[in-house]
């Protein structure tokens, strides 16, 4: 099937450049209650906006109905903080679309990787250790443990795991096994969207010996017997096997998958069709539209 060329421009998101507006000009859109300031996330915030200042600015549209002022879309919390600190003005985002949600559902917090990153530079640019600890209320060795999470991890692991949550805990057990093996067991935790420090000790548990770090050091997992561990190392590589079979025709299978439901779609838009295939085939047409459906949610 041919693609139709791109018309037009790409409509931006934003406006091109950041405002300071007053605070008093600022409207939100829902109330920050007093629970919500006595959460430990509103303290973490209100330390990183003290002792770091306003890393993300707050997004804001203009108010069609008011010009000069502006409806607050994201960031209530960082702004009720200024306010309390006493500030009168914050740089802002202009929105051009004013519908709140759009941000608010796909804010992503703060990955680990993303974190450790966002650390490593604070530091380069010389803010101190101790500084950063009360920026993100936590204790200074939080923050060394965080500085020094991807020594011994390699590159490609950390690709792919640079936008996951995960606990400091696994990156640890990922430092006992080669570069090979961690990326392995990063796309074991990918696919099975498991990061605990659990999983990721059972993923050891199923590393033959050969792929780890202290090769030479008796493997002991709590609770597992020497038979039970080499039965999980066999298992895992069955495992491993089968996920990149899977993997190699994934890509193939969504595309037949798509076109499928795609054409079935069409084929029960047609009144014709479908009224023919109540009349004498209902269990099949039950299933075309079970398929078409599914294609629908897959989307």
């Amino acid at each position: 099937m041919a693609r139709k060329p791109m018309t037009g421009a790409v409509r931006m998101a934003f406006e091109a450049d950041s405002l300071r507006i007053a605070i008093a000009d600022i409207l939100p859109l829902h109330h920050v209650g007093t629970a919500v300031k006595k959460s430990r996330k509103y303290t973490q915030i209100a330390a990183s906006v003290r002792y770091v200042g306003i890393i993300e600015p707050p997004v804001v549209a203009r108010d069609k109905s008011d010009p000069g002022k502006f409806l607050l879309l994201e960031g209530h919390l960082r702004v009720e903080i200024l306010k309390e600190m006493g500030e009168t003005s914050v740089i802002c985002l202009i929105a051009i679309d004013d519908e709140a949600y759009t941000y608010n559902k796909r804010v992503n917090r703060l990955a680990t990787i993303q974190e450790h990153r966002m650390i490593l530079k604070a530091i380069e640019a010389g803010v101190p250790e101790e500084r950063i600890a009360k920026a993100l209320d936590v204790d200074v060795g939080s923050i060394r443990r965080k500085r020094i999470l991807l020594d011994g991890i390699c590159p490609e692991a950390v690709e792919l795991l640079k936008d996951k949550h995960v606990p400091l805990q696994s990156f640890g057990e990922l430092k006992k096994m080669l570069p090979v093996r961690q990326v392995e067991a990063a796309h074991l935790m990918v696919a099975m969207n498991k990061y605990s420090h659990n999983y990721a000790r059972s993923l050891v548990g199923a590393t033959p010996a050969s792929e780890l770090v202290e090769a030479n050091k008796p493997k002991r997992v709590a609770g597992l017997s020497d038979d039970q561990i080499a039965l999980m190392e066999l298992e895992s590589s069955k495992l491993d096997r089968e996920f990149r079979l899977i993997e190699q025709s994934y890509g193939a299978d969504h595309l037949d998958v798509v076109v499928v439901t795609g054409f079935l779609e069409r084929l029960l838009g047609n009144a014709r069709v479908l009224r023919y295939l109540t009349q004498n085939y209902p269990e099949l047409l039950m299933e075309f539209q079970k398929i078409a459906a599914s294609g629908k949610a897959a989307a």
